[in-house]
């Protein structure tokens, strides 16, 4: 079975907005390149981020803002793309003024800019952090990889359009049939001469729920999966196992 790479995608900020990428060059034992670079740590995670002007080690995903507790930071769009200057990030929100900044010298303006929607009962977002590794939800340097096939019949299933937007994947397949990625577990997926292992499926959390253009909740994604397949798991993770170069239409094949 046959399919190709229909989307390609990167997170710089983790929770945050999120880009499409035409190629990407993939190294064994690391995560796509740019992804989840930066992420916005709270005053509870402050605590396990050490002494240091960085996190020297992985942190949890408590330890940040994120859209499981705030819907509405799934509206957020946007990331590094055409037509920013060099190393910035411009962010846009429906309700609210876009934003462009450099997080390597501007973070207090992304917290700023993200205040609002965060909820005055939750910890407060204190500084923005890059860390040793991507801030992805597993410390393993995986990628994420689901398919579109899949997702046309969870829509139908639902009946609503769901997007790719809430699920925050890297990879996104086509030409698979519907939910064959679970039964990939452990195998050795082939795009030309890079190798991709395969580990886990992907357990949704409630942040999935929200639909991306309003930041409003229109579901509850992990019931409807569960009360569909007897479980909450959407989509796969996979090592890289041999890097090389990937682009959109590659075939992959398992």
């Amino acid at each position: 079975m046959t399919g190709h790479i229909a989307r390609i995608r990167r997170y710089p900020i983790k929770s945050l907005g999120g880009e499409d990428m035409t190629a990407a060059s993939l190294r064994a034992a690391h995560r796509l390149p740019g992804d989840r670079v930066w992420a916005m740590l709270t005053e509870a995670g402050e605590r396990h981020a050490g002494d240091g002007p960085q996190p020297e080690r992985w942190l949890p995903k408590s330890c940040f803002l994120r859209g499981v507790a705030s819907a509405t930071l799934q509206a957020v769009s946007g990331g590094w793309g055409e037509g920013v200057p060099e190393g910035s990030i411009r962010l846009s929100h429906p309700e609210l003024p876009d934003l462009s900044f450099d997080p390597e010298t501007e973070g207090a303006r992304l917290l700023d800019w993200v205040a609002p929607l965060w909820p005055a009962d939750k910890p407060a977002a204190t500084r923005l952090v890059r860390g040793p590794t991507g801030w992805t939800d597993v410390n393993q340097p995986w990628v994420s990889i689901l398919s579109l096939s899949s997702l046309r019949d969870l829509e139908t299933r639902l009946g609503q359009p769901l997007g790719i937007e809430r699920w925050r994947a890297n990879l996104w397949v086509d030409g698979w049939e519907a939910y064959a990625e679970q039964d990939m577990i452990g195998q050795i997926l082939t795009i030309g001469d890079v190798e991709l292992r395969v580990t886990e499926a992907i357990g949704r959390c409630a942040a999935t729920s929200a639909n991306t253009e309003t930041g409003r909740l229109d579901c509850d994604m992990p019931a409807a999966l569960t009360e569909q397949f007897g479980h909450h798991q959407f989509g796969i993770y996979a090592e890289v196992v041999t890097g090389g170069e990937i682009a959109l239409n590659d075939e992959i094949r398992p």
